[in-house]
């Protein structure tokens, strides 16, 4: 290896002390050829055999030992970030219309890379609220302070490279992918030694694509790398002599990454699929085949809602990332990769709808409308004004009919209308929620929704509105010739009204103070006085059965 090769301060093949690179073409893109590149770091300096202002040779072995250290080069997908960018601005495109699918499928046949250009040029990423590794900022943060360049090097599109070194601003250059150059494995390898000589820098990798890239650097740094890439790195640099990998931030493994993904599927939420059991209750029905049928509708529906909360979590990951605890979610965090919250959800429709198909087809046709609407939630409604809230009220709703259909009974009005009041109550507590919390951080209005601060008198009165009218429903029904005939002292239940009146004004006090978190009924299965409220009714239910 000549000396050339060793140092990178006697290469004129990446000018450092060049001026800031900002050429960009007509479209925005990066110019061919060039990368964003920063003003000199701290290691840039005059060349070999001459000591600055001195006028005087120095010794060779003295030069050798004032050599700067040589750069660290650091990835982006998997290791700077816990995430792969392509793949999350792939999915935002489903938010998208059907031309500009076609558009990105019509750049396929100029490559990778020209793929990445398409889907930048209509995806734009918030790499401010990306989940980044505290330990590779650190090991950046140390390189810079030991006077070394640092260099982001990445297969991602240029202008997401020049956006994440613009965030940080910790890169003395950024280079990415441009059509007709997708910098990743064997061209990301020979990209570097083309410019740093072989063995002339470190590199920080996540990837099997990044072995190459290890095989030529100085040191390997291996960040957050499976298992099977961190033997095979180990070995690589075992066979060429050189030191061991650096393992940085290991994946979880066994139970906590059991739990993330167990997490993205959000079980907790299963609970508002108990709404099926409601119509058999309500009409006293105990046959065997009946609560089988609503048992596996029950299993149906949890399945198919995992799936629809796993493509909305996909589509929600910059609104989740500004979010104080949404932020922590499998996704948002990158505990758990996208495609792999797109494979789980794919698997969870059709496990849903094959669990359906043995109880009816009514059941199947609730269902696909369940899963229509909450889809059509995700990708436009959330975004739309009032329509949300009434829309998410309506799933509530779909859970009652379904269970009517499982087990072949018609929907009651009367419980239709008390469950469309009760939980359009519900939602828009949730929304008078996140609004409580934008109002507590200053802001004027919610991230991906049609909300602003001050909506929340309104939002707040609605929530009010329906839940006294879903009292008033209540009420009536009691007094209705039905209950008459279903219940043997019928006088008791009008002791519901009175709790149903007191739980719905106390969960909106709580809300408005901004003790409730975003979504009132998982608040409500952790708050005791709930818990009590809702065992009260029931007793007065059994009792007036009984009695």
């Amino acid at each position: 290896m000549s000396p050339d090769d060793r140092n990178p301060a006697r290469r004129p093949a990446l000018d450092l002390a060049a001026p800031l690179d900002v050429r960009a073409a007509p479209d925005g893109r990066a110019a061919e050829g060039a990368g964003t590149q920063a003003a000199p770091g701290p290691g840039a300096g005059p060349g070999p055999g001459a000591a600055p202002g001195s006028g005087r040779a120095t010794d060779p072995a003295e030069a050798a030992d004032d050599a700067p250290e040589p750069p660290l080069v650091v990835d982006l997908d998997g290791t700077l970030t816990r995430v792969d960018t392509l793949h999350e601005s792939a999915i935002g495109l489903l938010a998208f219309g059907l031309p500009d699918f076609v558009a990105v499928a019509r750049a396929a046949p100029g490559g990778k890379a020209a793929v990445k250009a398409a889907i930048a040029d209509r995806v734009q990423l918030d790499v401010a609220c990306l989940p980044w590794r505290e330990e590779v900022l650190a090991l950046i943060r140390a390189a810079r302070a030991a006077g070394r360049e640092v260099h982001l090097v990445t297969a991602a599109d240029q202008r997401i490279a020049d956006a994440v070194a613009a965030h940080l601003g910790l890169f003395d250059s950024a280079h990415g992918s441009r059509p007709g150059l997708n910098l990743g494995g064997d061209r990301k390898a020979e990209f570097l030694e083309a410019r740093f000589g072989r063995g002339g820098y470190d590199y920080a990798g996540d990837h099997l694509r990044d072995l190459p890239v290890w095989a030529g650097a100085r040191r390997a740094f291996a960040v957050g790398a499976a298992p099977k890439v961190a033997r095979l790195a180990a070995a690589q640099a075992a066979g060429a002599g050189a030191p061991a990998p650096v393992i940085l931030d290991p994946p979880a493994r066994g139970r906590a990454r059991a739990r993330a993904y167990l997490r993205a599927l959000r079980p907790h939420q299963w609970l508002k699929n108990l709404l099926v059991f409601l119509p058999l209750l309500a009409t006293h029905r105990e046959a065997g085949p009946e609560i089988l049928a609503a048992v596996t509708t029950f299993a149906a529906f949890s399945l198919v809602a995992s799936a629809v909360y796993c493509i909305n979590d996909l589509l929600d990951l910059d609104a989740d990332r500004a979010h104080p605890r949404k932020r922590n979610r499998p996704f948002a965090s990158g505990m758990v990769p996208a495609m792999h919250g797109l494979a789980m959800a794919g698997g969870l429709f059709a496990a849903g709808f094959a669990l359906a198909a043995t109880v009816n087809a009514m059941t199947v046709g609730v269902l696909s409308v369940y899963f229509g609407a909450t889809l059509l939630y995700s990708l436009a409604l959330k975004r739309e004004l009032v329509i949300d809230i009434c829309l998410l009220a309506g799933l509530y709703t779909l859970r009652v009919i379904a269970g009517s259909m499982a087990v072949d009974l018609p929907p009651s009005p009367w419980m239709l209308a008390l469950s469309t009041f009760l939980f359009l109550s519900l939602a828009a507590m949730k929304r008078q929620t996140e609004l409580v919390d934008l109002a507590a951080a200053g802001k004027s209005e919610t991230s991906g929704r049609a909300y602003r601060a001050e909506d929340l008198n309104v939002v707040t009165m609605m929530a009010i509105a329906a839940g006294y009218t879903a009292v008033l429903v209540l009420a009536l029904y009691i007094y209705s010739p039905a209950v008459q005939r279903l219940y043997e002292s019928p006088l008791i239940l009008w002791g519901a009204p009175p709790v149903l009146l007191y739980w719905i004004s106390r969960m909106v006090m709580i809300a408005h103070r901004g003790g409730m978190d975003d979504d009132p009924v998982l608040f409500a299965v952790k708050d005791g006085v709930s818990l009590a409220c809702g065992a009260g009714i029931l007793v007065l239910g059994v009792l007036a059965t009984v009695l």
